[in-house]
């Protein structure tokens, strides 16, 4: 069986403009013909690209939606995907297609590049060399290949700005598919979500406007679940309580994850329902909270899709 390349735009496909780098047509397809004729690549390798190629900073749910279909449709014509994307969202739309991919019959990997393809030195043709060599092999799931490693796609975050070595991610026993009889597509609406970081001294109204407009918030907590115990902070999660919209903290830290009620100053949040992230990255809570709001109306059933391992996104 063939495989499927799924190109979404990014740094690997990029060329020199007036404007700096952006997205250009040709440029990752010439590498696949040419490291096919080499030998690197399968001789059996369909191509899809998704028009309008975007630099990641622009990839939106819908985007998320965009790549989900296609690898739900082709599931059973292919042996496997690979996503060659930006890497500054990457780990968003990694995470996203976790969830929306239930049921998974093959492997879908992402990977992309620091440098793009048509400047000397890039990382692009290892990533993408090893991208297919990962995808005839890996169990069925969600998994980012970068720089030699394997990532699980529910946990990768970006580690490094500059770095060929820009990705990172906990280990799991969990692999990245939510299992099910049946293959299902889950597709995101366009969910109004904030992610807030709690610094000393945020301002009240920033917290409040947030509760009070958003569908949804991400708080990122201090240390192992921690929040100022200020009445702005209190005002705001009662807003979001009274509004019955879902509140997910994790942790500001990259390693480690939250562990709510280690410390009498996360009582503030046990007290207004704001749901345990544990150890999810803030890309993974992002893409399951607009998941989750797309799947159950009540709030209750929300509460417990959150706290639900679905996919190895956090250490049950």
């Amino acid at each position: 069986m063939s495989i499927l390349l799924v190109h979404t735009g990014g740094t690997i496909g990029m060329a020199q403009t007036e404007g700096g780098f952006a997205p250009r047509r040709g440029v990752v397809e010439e590498v696949v013909v040419a490291l096919q004729a080499e030998g690197r690549l399968p001789a059996r390798v369909d191509i899809e690209v998704l028009e309008p190629l975007i630099d990641s900073a622009n990839a939106t749910p819908e985007d998320w939606n965009r790549i989900a279909r296609v690898a739900h449709a082709n599931q059973h014509r292919f042996r496997g995907v690979v996503v060659t994307h930006g890497t500054d969202t990457l780990a968003y739309t990694s995470a996203a297609l976790c969830f929306a991919l239930e049921g998974l019959r093959i492997p879908v990997v992402l990977t992309g590049a620091m440098l793009p393809l048509t400047v000397d030195g890039s990382d692009g043709v290892r990533n993408i060399v090893e991208a297919f060599q990962l995808v005839q092999t890996v169990t069925p799931g969600v998994w980012v290949r970068f720089a030699g490693k394997t990532l699980h796609g529910g946990r990768v975050r970006k580690s490094h700005s500059r770095a060929f070595d820009g990705f990172n991610a906990d280990p799991s026993d969990i692999p990245p598919l939510q299992v099910a009889g049946e293959p299902c597509l889950h597709l995101v609406g366009a969910p109004a979500i904030g992610i807030l970081a709690m610094a000393p001294g945020m301002p009240a109204a920033l917290l409040q406007n947030a509760a009070e407009t958003c569908d949804g918030l991400v708080l990122r907590c201090f240390g192992s679940g921690t929040a100022p115990d200020t009445e702005g902070l209190k005002i705001a999660l009662e807003i979001a309580q009274s509004r019955r919209i879902p509140v997910v903290g994790v942790s500001q830290c990259p390693e480690g994850g939250m562990a709510l009620g280690t410390y009498a100053a996360a009582r503030i949040l046990l007290d207004h329902d704001v749901v345990d992230g544990r150890d999810m990255t803030v890309e993974a809570a992002y893409a399951k909270l607009a998941h989750t709001l797309a799947y159950a109306d009540d709030p209750e059933d929300r509460r417990r899709r959150l706290e639900t391992c679905l996919c190895g996104e956090f250490t049950p």
